[in-house]
Order: C-alpha cells, then structure tokens, then sequence
C-alpha cells in the first residue's frame, strides 16, 4: 500500500499535486481541508465550530481531525491501493496517532513529500486563489501570513518526526505543475524501491 503525505504550507501546490498523484497511483484522497469544508457546507455542530478557527487562520484540535481521518480510513478499508494525507499531519502528535491509525490496518506511511515555496510566493498564492476560491482564508493578506506562520510554527517539526525515520523528501514547490510532480513521482519511486 503506498500512503504519501503531501507536506506543505497554504499555497504550495498541495492540491494541484494531490489531483495528478491520484490519477496516478489511484490513491484515497484525504484532504482535511475538504473534509472540514464538507461539515462547514453541511451546517453541523463540527462545521460551525471549525469554520470559526479556520476563519482566523487557526487550526482545528486533532482530536476532531484524526477522528474524520479514523472514519474515512474505516471506510475504504484495505481495499484502497493506498492514501494521499492533504494537510494532515499537521502536528506531531497526529503524526504518531496517524502511524497509530495505519498501524492497526496493517500499513504504514511510504513517505513524506514536501512542497517548499518561499512565503511571499505563498502570499502571492492565496490571494490570487481567493479571488476566485470563495475562501475567506485565502482573500486576506493578514490573514494569510497568519495561516503561514502557524504553519511554520506549529507543523515544521512534523518534517523533523518523518525524516527521523527516513521518510522524508523535500521539493521545490515553484515551476511549473508538470515539472513539481515529475519531481515528486521520482522520490515517490525512489521510496518503494
């Protein structure tokens, strides 16, 4: 089974690259960004109570996150040629719960790829993207820093746990999309090797 984190600060190109690596490999898609917009569009108690932290930038608490992760790993089981993890880990606390979680479906973490963009580039990103998105995350430039500040406060030492165990590969996130994932297919072959 080959389960990939996609690693990145917002606007790196997770989601870009995320859609050509499941066409690829014909991997799960586990964004938890959709899966927190999913409850957000749907009104529940959960929705409400994520948009209010994501609307300042802030992150939802991991135990909420790693139950949606339990529940969608359960629900596509060992039939799935494996899982493509989209903003999550974002701790390294959900880090070892998420082994914790593969462990006990008998599968593990292949690697962890890395999309590495400069911050006024990743500026530059999220605003474009929120003037089409609909995002109010993404249309703010304070905002926006915030959400990238968190990021490298809070989730840079997520890269740390994976390279302890020899997981972890790093990629230059600007270029153009074909030439990022090309990128990302050769670490991702180098690791099933």
């Amino acid at each position: 089974m080959l389960n990939l984190v996609l690693f990145g600060p917002p606007g790196a190109g997770k989601g870009t690259q995320s859609e050509y690596l499941i066409r690829k490999y014909q991997l799960v898609h586990l964004s938890t960004g959709d899966l927190l917009r999913s409850q957000i569009a749907s009104g529940t108690e959960l929705g409400l109570r994520a948009k209010l932290l994501m609307d300042q930038g802030l992150l939802v608490p991991d135990e909420v996150v790693i139950g949606m992760i339990e529940s969608k790993l359960t629900e596509h089981g060992e039939s799935a040629p494996g899982f493509i993890f989209d903003g999550f880990p974002r701790t390294v606390k959900q880090a070892e719960a998420l082994d914790d979680l593969l462990a006990h479906h008998n599968t593990g973490i292949t690697t962890m790829i890395a999309l590495v963009v400069n911050e006024e580039e990743l500026i530059r990103r999220l605003l474009k993207r929120g003037e089409t998105s609909g995002r109010p995350d993404d249309r703010d430039e304070a905002t926006a820093r915030r959400r990238v500040s968190v990021y490298n406060n809070e989730t840079t030492p997520v890269a740390s746990y994976y390279e302890q165990q020899g997981k972890f590969a790093a990629i230059n996130g600007i270029g153009t999309i074909e030439e990022i994932f090309a990128s990302i297919c050769q670490k991702i072959d180098e690791a099933q090797a």
